[in-house]
């Protein structure tokens, strides 16, 4: 399992306990820190941020620095413990996306576009838009000024758009493709986007209810001690629903089997569609070849999910208990990833970063406020802060600000975003053209991908402005 090494399985459990241990110490800092609660951060990213400074890039470098040896190479935690860690990402990600529908029905193509219209038009502004950012400032400052490789404009949409997850799942690509400090970048993107993302987030919901830009915004409930600590005290919801008599076999057993299912289903298709590339255009180009598996496994798990409703059995599938394990892999990668993230990755490229991150976070801002308001004429800011939320950081993000834009649920938001995402997240975020960037960049060179996606966001515009934005009252009042 792990690369070039004989670790026993005595270590590998060590490794997944110590995560554990972790979480709960998260829990406790979230419970504790107003800082934490105030700017809602994560468990798993506190969790990951303190592994990060126990291990070799905090604590190591002091210990270093004193002279005490045995905590140079992997901190408190062993470099055994940090190799299990390294390799967790790549392998959990395709577990959070080939759950990702599982559970949730999917909606014809006709009732998905009357439903999403304006949401999918902000969505692709937003993703379209990152990577036009991004490719045209790596052509005009960051490769003729940093000499750094183009492949850096793809980072704002793999580490805003995708979250953790997704720049996680793109390193071994990255690393594969010459961009070795690509993986720590990422991630790094994917922390400044997920902390910027809240911070404005809050700072726009506080806004929207002042200036009346709200029709269901309801400020107390922003202050609600239970969601600021993120633990429930009343009203508990289910984690998950019994669809399978436990002596026949446990249902969280069946839904690891079915998101098991789903994974082989994507890799037969990568595995396809790489000897597929490699008989017909190997010779010109190499895309599947760098593909990771992770989009492949959310396409079996859409795949799944359509056999299952057609033959009845989507009752057998609940999406409760298909959460729960999507959370847990999330978490995990998550704090693992943190845990393993490289500061001199930033540190050695700290000048385009910081650019790259700034002009991320001022586009999503002027889509936010300046587009959202054109292309949705009604409940514009519930259903633009979920879009803004999930440009980001991750779907999450997105939920947790219209949660607090619209926590009643008295919008459209909820529904439309859902029905946006059926659509979105196989292309964007982690999908299909997230995947394909980096090795698109990497044999043909910045200018194609950034005339294709000039391109898509032009087209994004004009649909949100010209069309769908004119029908979106329409559209609210035949979904309410």
């Amino acid at each position: 399992m792990m690369k070039g090494s004989s670790l026993s399985p005595a270590t590998v459990a060590l490794a997944l306990l110590l995560l554990g241990i972790l979480a709960l110490i998260g829990i406790l800092v979230r419970v504790r820190s107003k800082t934490a609660q105030n700017l809602f951060l994560p468990v798993s990213l506190i969790a990951g941020f303190i592994a990060l400074i126990l291990g070799p890039q905090v604590l190591g470098r002091v210990a270093g620095w004193l002279g005490w040896d045995p905590l140079v190479e992997g901190g408190i935690f062993g470099s055994e413990v940090l190799s299990v860690w390294s390799e967790l990402p790549g392998l959990l990600i395709s577990v959070v996306f080939a759950a990702l529908f599982l559970g949730s029905p999917i909606p014809s193509p006709k009732r998905a576009v009357k439903l999403l219209g304006p949401q999918l038009s902000l969505g692709v502004t937003f993703a379209a838009g990152q990577y036009v950012i991004g490719m045209l400032l790596a052509v005009l400052i960051l490769v003729p000024v940093f000499n750094v490789t183009p492949m850096f404009g793809a980072l704002i949409e793999i580490g805003f758009e995708g979250g953790h997850g997704t720049a996680a799942g793109m390193a071994p690509v990255m690393t594969e493709m010459g961009f070795e400090e690509g993986g720590d970048l990422a991630l790094a993107m994917a922390t400044v986007g997920i902390l910027s993302g809240v911070i404005i987030g809050v700072i726009a919901v506080n806004w929207a209810a002042r200036r009346g830009h709200s029709k269901t915004l309801d400020v107390k409930a922003n202050r609600d001690p239970e969601i600021a600590a993120g633990l429930y005290r009343r009203d508990l919801p289910s984690g998950g629903l019994q669809t399978i008599r436990s002596e026949s076999l446990d249902t969280l057993t069946m839904h690891i089997g079915i998101i098991a299912l789903a994974i082989l289903i994507g890799q037969g298709m990568l595995s396809a569609l790489q000897a597929l590339e490699q008989w017909l255009w190997a010779d010109i180009i190499e895309i599947f070849a760098y593909v990771p598996l992770f989009p492949l496994a959310m396409l079996g798990g859409v795949i799944l999910q359509l056999i299952a409703d057609k033959t009845g059995l989507a009752p057998l599938i609940d999406r409760g208990t298909m959460e729960r394990i999507q959370g847990l892999a999330l978490d995990t990668l998550i704090i693992a990833a943190m845990a393993t993230l490289s500061i001199d990755a930033i540190a050695n490229n700290l000048g385009p970063f910081v650019i790259l991150a700034a002009a991320g976070i001022l586009w999503n801002v002027f889509v936010l406020f300046a587009l959202a308001p054109r292309f949705i004429q009604s409940f514009w800011f519930e259903r633009g802060i979920a879009d803004f939320g999930q440009s980001m950081g991750v779907t999450a993000t997105g939920l947790l600000l219209l949660r607090m834009a619209d926590p009643k649920q008295e919008s459209p938001a909820y529904e439309s975003f859902g029905y946006k995402q059926l659509v979105f997240e196989p292309f964007f975020g982690g999908g299909l053209v997230t995947a394909a960037a980096i090795p698109f960049i990497a044999q043909l060179g910045p200018y194609p991908l950034l005339i294709v996606m000039a391109v898509l966001l032009v087209l994004s515009l004009i649909s949100g402005f010209f069309y769908f934005g004119k029908r979106s009252t329409f559209v609210v009042e035949g979904s309410a």
